[in-house]
């Protein structure tokens, strides 16, 4: 099932090939943590809170992580919080999450597990079997994972039947207010309300580090750069509780060169499920990224070997477009597979050099009575279809000359759309040099 190819570094240790590939950002101790990489096969977890029903392009950058370990030889713990998802994650929030039904989390958690079955070979048969409810309580599972198979845990199982006044008796004495508070994933949040619902959630990612360090070994916990308190929190708390020492390392976000967090488009998040981002939407994104950021996203989210990345990056002008093209391929093949990947690729083309087959860009199909007598102002057309947020974005992009219908140039902001200008009942809508969208009537 693994994705990479074995040339896709010179290094054995798994260290040195993250490293190389320009993911780690922060360590614990970085002597130590390559040694352990480098001579056992260690089992570390990422965690992922189930906020909505599909991952995302931000989550993505995690399970390219998870991909490399695996590979390497070591076991993926994959941990869904259908506990902390019920709190929420503050780090790298101006606001508070919504809160979700017991059933909606649990219906995230079920969504997130089947993607996951995309990227990681997991250990079926593996079971944990859960806590008694105390905050000490032994747990354990029925066998070791199978060399190299990942393991899917929910920290429900242990969170969900704690005593509070147990846990922060036992617990919150370990943890400090006054460093917490010097904490980014809180300090950005003070002069806009903290809740004392998410200041627990230092505590319960700690704890969940405690648990499985105790009860299945774990001896990692990796995350993004903005779960470095948490983290941190975790690896002290193994320390006073367990007498353990384990390890934490963070990932740098992907961000553009301007330190923009990508995967925003303006439809909202990037998924990674084709009903929610089509496999050409997908591409796209990846197709149009800007210059400066195509070495950062060949290094990170392809397993192309690191001369083809430095080879692709260092193209110039109008020939970075073959970098941008192999980027988007490479990607959306893995996210959506090869007959996908190839359809997209030939709907861009076929979209920009005008002609060949446009049966794969985005398409909404509408009313032809819509379309009947004096037809649909063009303004409401493109908001309709989202392709802009507002009338006035619409009416500026018309005057800025960036929007095209049937290869013809929109002058006129008060254009009406009308049945006649469909050919064999198909639009063919422009906005911009890369946006592209159908309608069908």
């Amino acid at each position: 099932m693994n994705f990479i190819p074995d040339n896709v570094s010179k290094y054995d240790n798994v260290y040195d090939v993250l490293k190389e590939r320009g993911f780690i950002e922060q360590c614990t101790n970085e002597e130590e943590v390559r040694e352990l990489l480098g001579k056992e096969k260690i089992k570390f977890y990422i965690g992922f809170d189930p906020t909505a029903d599909c991952l995302h392009v931000g989550h993505f950058m995690q399970v390219i992580i998870m991909m490399y370990m695996q590979k390497y030889g070591h076991t993926p713990i994959v941990l869904i919080g259908g506990g902390t998802g019920m709190v929420g994650d503050p780090s790298g929030r101006s606001d508070m999450r919504q809160m979700m039904t017991p059933e909606t989390v649990q219906e995230n958690c079920n969504a997130f597990k089947k993607l996951f079955d995309k990227f990681l070979d997991f250990d079926e048969e593996w079971v944990y079997t859960g806590g008694d409810g105390r905050t000490f309580g032994k747990a354990s599972a029925n066998k070791e994972p199978d060399p190299g198979k990942a393991i899917c845990l929910n920290n429900a199982s242990w969170l969900m039947n704690l005593n509070y006044v147990e846990f922060i008796r036992d617990i919150g004495r370990h943890f400090s207010v006054n460093n917490m508070l010097r904490a980014e994933c809180f300090k950005q949040r003070l002069e806009k309300g903290l809740s004392f619902l998410e200041f627990n959630y230092m505590l319960m990612q700690s704890y969940d580090f405690m648990v499985m360090a105790r009860d299945i070994d774990c001896k990692m916990q990796f995350g993004g750069n903005d779960q470095w308190s948490n983290i941190l929190g975790g690896v002290d708390l193994c320390r006073r509780e367990l007498d353990k020492q384990v390890y934490g390392m963070t990932f740098s976000l992907l961000t553009t060169s301007e330190g923009i967090k990508m995967g925003k488009t303006q439809k909202g998040a990037l998924w990674l499920e084709a009903g929610k981002t089509s496999p050409y939407e997908f591409y796209q994104y990846w197709r149009n990224v800007a210059d400066p950021d195509v070495n950062k996203c060949l290094r990170m989210l392809t397993f192309l070997p690191m001369e083809e990345v430095e080879q692709l990056s260092s193209l110039k002008d109008q020939e970075i477009n073959k970098a941008k093209e192999v980027l988007a391929f490479e990607v959306t093949k893995m996210v959506h597979g090869e007959e996908e990947a190839v359809k997209a690729q030939e709907a861009a083309r076929a979209a920009f050099s005008g002609g060949g087959d446009l049966s794969n860009i985005p398409t909404t199909r509408m009313s032809a009575s819509d379309f009947e007598g004096e037809g649909m102002g063009v303004v409401t057309l493109i908001k309709t279809l989202k392709l802009v947020p507002s009338n006035g974005e619409g009416f500026r992009t018309i005057e800025g000359g960036g929007l095209l219908i049937n290869d013809e140039k929109v002058t006129n902001p008060k254009m009406m759309v009308t049945k006649e200008l469909f050919k064999d009942g198909i639009l063919i809508i422009k906005k911009g040099k890369k946006t592209f969208h159908k309608v069908e009537i």
